[in-house]
């Protein structure tokens, strides 16, 4: 019981942590080809590209995004629960946009689901923190 209890009060303080940063910062997608910053943005919060590759500025131009630095590709993100957000995420190679769910799976990690055409073309990704605090 003691060694259960020592635990607890290891991760405590990481938990804590956890439940009160929330989403802003910077995120990497799972290719690291496009980091976003999550900031305030009037009454919700948004996503804007900061930084982008080569391919991903080259894909973005064929779905008629360009420049793709700068752009919004989240945006309406509001809290739904914790740990949880809903947002609107524009794909700029697809030139889309479809309602996604945030969902924080630890410090440093963001699952970020959507569908698209429905329900029938869903994909989930893991995104990275990549400001000073991530990866």
């Amino acid at each position: 019981m003691l060694t259960l209890l020592a635990l607890f009060a290891i991760m405590q303080p990481e938990m804590l942590e956890h439940a009160t940063m929330g989403i802003e910062g910077e995120w990497r997608n799972p290719k690291g080809t496009v980091v976003i910053s999550i900031a305030p943005c009037g009454e919700t919060s948004c996503g804007r590209v900061q930084w982008a590759s080569e391919q991903a500025k080259a894909d973005a131009r064929k779905g008629g995004t360009d420049p793709l630095v700068g752009a919004e590709l989240m945006k309406e993100i509001t809290p739904t629960g914790d740990g949880r957000w809903r947002a609107r995420l524009f794909v700029p190679d697809l030139n889309k946009t479809s309602k996604v769910e945030l969902r924080l799976l630890g410090p440093d990690r963001l699952r970020v689901t959507g569908c698209l055409v429905g329900r029938v073309v869903c994909k989930s990704q893991v995104w990275a923190r990549a400001d000073d605090r991530g990866l």
